[in-house]
């Protein structure tokens, strides 16, 4: 999905956000927007959002020298998820459809998104969209697909939603491969993050060797493209993995929250809608 002129101005919000994590200096955090500024201009028109993302999150590690601004803020939403996961746990036992149930919760999770959103309860988001109905709704073809599936690859996003992620694969009940960032961006989840999940225990934890917030396949390892390759099942978390790979033929599900117009818009349904939905081009 090529980036929508409604994106820039988001770019300079998740600047300025990111920068008053590291910094209360208005004249540094003045510079770094400025930096950001002058770099958009250089861009290609149907640059994706995550293409655009991996550059300006580079020029704020650049320009500050912190790498992982986001960390503390990922431990604590990783611990605030691990303190529901009992209860989420729970509820998804005594659903009708515990799979169905696992997914909703997965889908819950991807509230934990400090790029698309500032500010969000993640046990008030959990429980309404544990009751709220898919706006595309492609389950009876996901189920079908892990029924039959020898190997999954799971593209993980945010930290803390990677607790929600581990109870889907624990209901899916086929080899999974965790796939995560290579390097910190915003609060997307990488190697450390996903142990810290307990994904460890439920799946094979790897590294897609992306640094943007998105799976760019040009930016993944040759190794990682292999693995995907060779998947029954492919499970695209979140809004940067769609957009990264909404163009990309596969066995493809993709499974998010629309959190902003322009996804909402792209995919065809409101705002906040939640959606398990199958790659249509596969499909076709």
């Amino acid at each position: 999905m090529k980036a929508y002129l409604d994106c820039y101005p988001c770019f300079f919000v998740q600047t300025l956000n990111t920068m008053r994590l590291i910094t209360s200096d208005e004249e540094e955090i003045w510079k770094v927007l400025k930096a950001v500024s002058s770099f958009l201009p250089s861009l290609s028109f149907d640059a994706t959002p995550p293409e655009i993302g991996r550059e300006v999150y580079r020029i704020i590690s650049d320009m500050t020298g912190v790498e992982d601004p986001y960390r503390e803020v990922k431990k604590r939403c990783t611990q605030q998820a691990l303190d529901l996961y009992p209860d989420v746990k729970e509820k998804v036992k005594k659903a009708g459809n515990s799979l169905l149930a696992a997914a909703r919760a997965a889908v819950a999770g991807n509230i934990i998104d400090f790029g698309a959103q500032a500010e969000f309860d993640i046990k008030k988001d959990l429980d309404r969209i544990l009751k709220q109905d898919f706006a595309v709704n492609d389950f009876e073809r996901f189920a079908r697909m892990v029924k039959k599936s020898k190997k999954a690859v799971y593209l993980a996003d945010n930290a803390g939603e990677t607790v929600f992620d581990r109870v889907l694969i624990e209901e899916m009940a086929v080899p999974v491969v965790y796939a995560v960032r290579d390097k910190p961006v915003i609060n997307d989840a990488v190697i450390e993050d996903a142990v810290e999940a307990g994904i460890d225990r439920v799946a094979q934890i790897i590294s897609s060797g992306s640094d943007a917030p998105g799976t760019i396949l040009g930016c993944c390892s040759d190794d990682f493209r292999d693995i995907l390759k060779s998947a029954d099942l492919i499970i695209s978390k979140g809004q940067g993995n769609y957009e990264a790979l909404s163009e990309v033929q596969g066995p493809i599900f993709f499974l998010l929250k629309s959190k902003c117009p322009v996804i909402a818009k792209d995919i065809g349904v409101p705002e906040g809608s939640i959606i398990l939905m199958e790659q249509k081009k596969y499909r076709a």
